[in-house]
């Protein structure tokens, strides 16, 4: 395999698509030297089939505001790649939200679930709608406009959406409302779904918890303790605020978090009180942070600026895609962190990913960071199948393990003859071969 031949044609057909094409390209670069071992592969047209994928399936989403007033969104559901298992991926409403974005997540959740040791194939989904300034009539008007086109594709043995930004607790709860309406059937058809009603334990958490279990095994590797560090957050939302409650309960002391209007600088940490404020942020719908430091004296709001200028021992991406560029990078560097890790979904532009790889910088990437999300709705998934409810330990104790053996994965195939470990390409590496072999067994489909 040529990767930039390959890339050549891609960039040919989908030359609109930069965050599809960049995510292809970080896995091709990864995988080269692997796939080219297996000449199988190449006969089979492998890399042809896995970077299209299966099907998409756009449509309008029409629906009326408080006013009256008739709006026209598009919907999206990217079936990437179903060789282990059901498409399984989140919903995001953002006004960001188009086609390249969609199938580079979607993309990378195919990579994703297979380390999960779970089986799940990788799909996503979402809507360019924003809740920002929605009334909660609207909102869920919206869910279920959306909802009527979309439960056409999905199943518990075909395809299960859950949550991602915009889509939360109340958008989870509205979605599966009108599913189970239009099929008159209560499936585990969506996964983020309360606690009375199907819900896994532990899921809101899962994606910051399981974050944080994989950051720890990676400073282990260099002997370093958790206990003690600062930790540079980004975000606001679920993710950072589970990020932020574990590595309060490992000892660490979160000091920034961030929204699109700038960053929260709290050098007493963010903790308790302050961690739950979050929450609060989240549910207003404003998507900004600011208020934080009106509320909580001692802190301090940079307006539009990033979190990564501040001096912490560990830096975690718990935003959005390609919020930490190459200039961030080189201010991170300089700080000499002990980790960086991205929990957003390839929060690291190309070249910030390529500065930290060459600076031997302790990284990872976030297919394998922040799987403990989905790694958990494949649990809440089995527990809808079997018709059980787990308790907090039982599924804490199977996130540990998931989390672990992922990074087991990572270090099996990353670790480089100087004893540097690539994360980059053992995530990657590990990912691929899983899907790879279940590919070439399935035949030409």
């Amino acid at each position: 395999m040529e990767v930039e031949q390959v890339m050549k044609g891609l960039m040919e057909k989908h030359s609109g698509e930069p965050e599809f094409l960049q995510a292809v390209k970080e896995v091709l670069e990864s995988i080269k030297e692997v796939y080219n071992q297996h000449p199988e592969f190449e006969k089979a047209g492998l890399i042809e089939r896995l970077i299209e994928p299966e099907r998409i399936y756009m449509f309008r989403v029409p629906w009326t505001d408080d006013n009256g007033k008739v709006h026209v969104n598009t919907g999206y559901r990217v079936q990437f790649n179903s060789a282990i298992g059901p498409y399984k991926g989140g919903l995001r409403f953002h006004p960001s939200v188009n086609l390249s974005i969609m199938k580079f997540l979607g993309f990378e959740q195919t990579f994703k679930n297979a380390l999960t040791t779970l089986p799940m194939g990788g799909g996503k989904g979402g809507s360019d709608f924003s809740i920002r300034g929605r009334s909660d009539a609207e909102v869920m008007r919206f869910c279920q406009a959306f909802m009527q086109e979309l439960y056409h594709h999905i199943g518990p043995d075909e395809d299960i959406p859950a949550g991602d930004i915009g889509v939360g607790a109340r958008e989870v709860g509205y979605l599966f409302g009108e599913y189970k309406k239009l099929t008159h059937q209560f499936q585990g058809v969506m996964t983020g779904k309360g606690l009375e009603w199907g819900g896994s334990i532990l899921r809101p958490e899962a994606t910051g918890f399981g974050a944080l279990y994989f950051v720890n095994q990676m400073l282990k590797t260099r002997n370093i303790d958790i206990k003690g560090k600062t930790v540079a957050i980004s975000g606001f939302g679920n993710v950072a605020w589970g990020a932020a409650k574990k590595a309060t309960q490992l000892g660490a002391k979160v000091i920034t978090i961030s929204g699109p209007d700038g960053y929260i600088y709290d050098p007493d940490g963010i903790c308790g009180e302050k961690n739950d404020y979050m929450l609060d942020l989240r549910s207003s719908g404003e998507d900004i942070c600011s208020p934080y430091a009106e509320k909580f004296t001692g802190s301090k709001f940079f307006e539009g600026r990033k979190p990564w200028e501040q001096k912490a021992d560990i830096y975690l991406t718990c935003a959005t895609q390609n919020e930490l560029n190459g200039k961030d990078a080189e201010k991170i560097l300089a700080n000499k962190p002990l980790c960086v890790a991205e929990v957003s979904n390839m929060g690291c532009t190309a070249e910030a990913t390529e500065k930290f790889v060459d600076a031997k910088q302790l990284f990872a990437p976030g297919k394998a960071v922040n799987a403990g999300g989905v790694a958990t709705s494949g649990l809440e998934m089995t527990q809808n199948s079997i018709r059980l409810h787990w308790s907090a330990e039982e599924v804490d104790e199977k996130l540990h393990y998931i989390m672990h053996s992922i990074h087991e994965q990572c270090v099996k195939y990353g670790k480089q003859s100087n004893g540097y470990i690539n994360y980059v390409k053992g995530a990657n590496i590990a990912g691929f071969m899983k899907v790879a072999n279940a590919m070439m067994a399935e035949g030409i489909v």
